[in-house]
């Protein structure tokens, strides 16, 4: 599905990410001793006090951890106070099947290509793996890109995926990431107006440049991993989520925001999930 939003009238698009919220269908639902409802609510009371500017929410997967069509639904409820509208793909952890079903509402779409004003486009990948953690993109998606790459260079563009895309230097991550990056690269490094990748997964911040882009990843609105961990270890660091701006001569700046410090802290003992 390809989708337009008329913001030719903005100098700059603002964008918020808001990545893997891991909901159940109960919202007393708890993943490593955190209430995954309570950390998502928290984070989008934070950026409304904060009066966080932006145009569009990226939600970047593992929306749910139960696969429960009510676990979308608590997504659609709790976001709704941001308002604007919601850009979504899936993550491994997500049951694909709820989530066109329930995630179809007014605010929330799951587009494969966005224009975003004058100067922009995004375009964003399904890169789950039916049953397992790590990631891959179909054939048939890197020649779509392959496609839109090609008849849009007068687009800066950005990249959307769940699986990061370069190792973070977590060896129990790393076993995790997206395993075709080799043919992914090789698309994306054809073209010198692919400005950003953007993903979650890895519940920690990667900003990394890689051939002239930047390669992002943004905390969890729940659980944070320890990075360069090579065993399974959480982090003292509190939720968040990251805003991005997206100039017209191509140039992207982004910050990642946090809730206080000392809230929501997960059960340092677990040993996984």
């Amino acid at each position: 599905m390809d989708v337009s939003f008329h913001t030719e009238h903005l100098e700059s698009i603002k964008l918020l990410q808001v990545t893997d919220t891991h909901l159940f269908a109960s919202d007393e639902g708890s993943l490593l001793s955190v209430n995954t409802a309570n950390s998502f609510k928290a984070v989008v009371q934070e950026v409304i006090s904060r009066n966080v500017d932006y145009q569009l929410i990226l939600a970047t997967g593992d929306i749910s951890q139960d696969h429960s069509e009510a676990s979308y639904q608590l997504f659609v409820d709790s976001i709704a106070p941001l308002l604007k509208p919601c850009l979504c793909l899936p993550g491994n952890h997500d049951e694909q099947n709820a989530m066109k079903t329930i995630l179809a509402s007014a605010q929330i779409i799951q587009p494969r290509h966005v224009t975003v004003g004058a100067h922009w486009q995004m375009i964003l990948l399904d890169s789950q793996v039916s049953g397992v953690p790590y990631g891959y993109i179909s054939p048939e998606q890197l020649q779509q890109m392959d496609d839109i790459l090609r008849k849009s260079q007068a687009k800066h563009t950005l990249i959307l995926l769940h699986h990061h895309p370069l190792l973070v230097g977590s060896r129990w991550l790393d076993q995790h990431t997206l395993k075709n990056s080799d043919a992914f690269w090789e698309v994306l490094l054809k073209y010198p107006h692919v400005k950003g990748v953007l993903c979650g997964h890895v519940h920690q911040v990667m900003e990394r440049d890689y051939h002239g882009i930047q390669v992002m990843s943004t905390p969890s609105t729940c659980v944070q991993f320890k990075p360069r961990s090579d065993e399974f270890a959480l982090d003292l660091v509190s939720p968040g989520w990251r805003e991005l701006t997206l100039h017209p001569g191509g140039e992207l700046t982004t910050h990642v925001g946090r809730l206080k410090q000392g809230l929501f802290l997960p059960d340092f003992s677990a040993n996984g999930y």
